[in-house]
């Protein structure tokens, strides 16, 4: 079988670049060795929010009485809480299965690998079979790291993979790696009722984020009832009836469960790069241009193998870029104002440079914070934990970063990295018309703050 385009991986990078070639008049091929979707749909990005959602929910009927309404008792039904994330996976595979069929792409259960110029080979079920194909785009993804001196057996000492299939609440946890992953588990297990320890070798949790976001959200989870260890090695783990971390200097930490969140490693194995002659980094990752071509003609390569920037939605935006040139157009991928949305307990949303890489690059820049206890309607919600930060570039007055802790922070940041993108100052975004009561207002407010001219400062 014959194709202008053969995509290996069905996940948000895969299947998004397999449509828009699809749209744009190409004969188009997907291989998926799962379900697609890939790890973000199916064991990552949407279960893990399935769960916070319960989550969140949860804290709300807690503080339910503040606002003048009795619940009565409130319990957790962890079963019900699991089956409910299963069907909203179900619910969204289904649905992208829909838009391929819908779009007629020809999707292929099984694994690919490159066996020639222009020639994929799928092992299925069923056996073997060749595509051939004029382009490739490569979309394996990632899975999660593992150290082997942590005693990894996928049932007591788990990743986040496991852990999205617990039939219980453990009531002891111990995670290892403060980073996005590991404190959104956190923040999920804690409030359902897990004793958790999170044990971070740098030194402070969330470190590749803004400082003052690190160091609220390290704050604000303590308060929760977390437990925080940081700049802290772990020399083992030992199993026997119970779980036992090993800390750098002997100290011991017990659980009846261990998630490893220590990142994550690149599906390239068996691929066939070598064969192909396809050049991968010093890091592993597959060498590609701003066109998301790869250092052979006719073959591509997006989303977390590139080594770039492991998002979901940056392997979107790659997919689309090596679409639409391999159909003829001249797209170049812009990582300028790439947003990161963290769903711990408050949300976190960041895009742009940190205070500590603007302070790296020389770069003096002008600051504006607004905390979300001068917000009318964070008040009104009862969610006043956070801030928005605005960092400013000192000449031009171009909006740099902007970082933001606090309720629905994931939601907010879009309007950030819409005027990033478009190259907006902070005067502008400070003089465009925020409706009240919003929580919106609160970035209107940190642009103003940068001035010095907040007005609910």
């Amino acid at each position: 079988m014959s194709y202008k385009v053969v995509v290996i991986g069905g996940g948000p990078g895969g299947y998004v670049a397999a449509i828009r070639a699809a749209q744009l008049g190409a004969e188009v091929a997907l291989v998926e060795k799962g379900s697609v979707g890939g790890t973000c749909l199916n064991r990552g990005c949407i279960p893990t929010k399935a769960m916070a959602a319960g989550v969140s929910l949860l804290h709300s009927v807690q503080r339910a009485k503040e606002f003048g309404i009795n619940t009565g008792e409130v319990s957790i039904d962890f079963g019900r809480l699991m089956e409910r994330k299963n069907q909203v996976v179900d619910r969204l595979v289904k649905g992208v299965e829909f838009l391929l069929k819908k779009n007629k792409v020809d999707l292929f259960k099984g694994t690919a690998r490159l066996s020639g110029s222009g020639r994929v080979m799928v092992a299925g079920s069923d056996g073997e079979l060749e595509l051939e194909a004029e382009n490739i785009i490569l979309a394996t993804g990632t899975e999660p790291a593992l150290n082997k001196d942590f005693g990894y057996d996928g049932d007591r000492v788990m990743t986040s993979q496991e852990a999205l299939n617990l039939t219980g609440v453990p009531q002891r946890l111990v995670i290892i790696g403060g980073g996005v992953i590991g404190c959104e588990f956190a923040c999920i297990f804690s409030a359902l009722g897990s004793k958790v320890t999170v044990v971070e070798i740098m030194p402070g949790i969330l470190p590749l984020l803004d400082k003052d976001v690190s160091r609220q959200m390290q704050s604000l989870m303590k308060r929760q009832g977390i437990s925080i260890k940081t700049s802290v090695k772990i020399q083992g783990v030992r199993k026997q009836d119970s779980v036992a971390v090993v800390l750098e200097g002997g100290e011991e930490i017990t659980a009846d469960s261990v998630l490893i969140s220590i990142g994550r490693v690149m599906n390239l194995k068996g691929l066939g790069l070598e064969e192909v002659g396809v050049s991968v980094g010093d890091r592993g990752q597959v060498l590609v241009n701003e066109r998301m071509e790869t250092t052979v003609a006719g073959i591509y390569a997006i989303g977390d193998i590139t080594g770039r920037i492991q998002l979901a939605h940056v392997a979107s935006a790659q997919g689309l870029v090596a679409a639409e040139n391999i159909m003829g157009h001249c797209r170049l991928m812009d990582y300028r104002a790439v947003p990161s949305c963290i769903f711990t307990h408050p949300e976190v949303g960041s895009v742009g440079l940190t205070a500590q890489e603007a302070d790296r690059a020389g770069i003096k820049v002008k600051t504006g914070k607004f905390s979300f206890l001068g917000s009318g309607k964070a008040q009104a919600m009862g969610e006043t934990e956070g801030f928005v930060k605005f960092l400013a570039h000192p000449d031009t007055d171009h909006i740099l970063g902007v970082h933001i802790v606090g309720p629905h922070a994931t939601d907010l940041i879009a309007e950030a990295a819409l005027a990033m993108q478009l190259g907006a100052t902070v005067k502008q975004l400070a003089e465009t018309i925020h409706a009240h009561p919003t929580l919106s207002e609160s970035l209107l407010e940190a642009a103003e703050a940068v001035h010095g001219k907040s007005i609910h400062m």
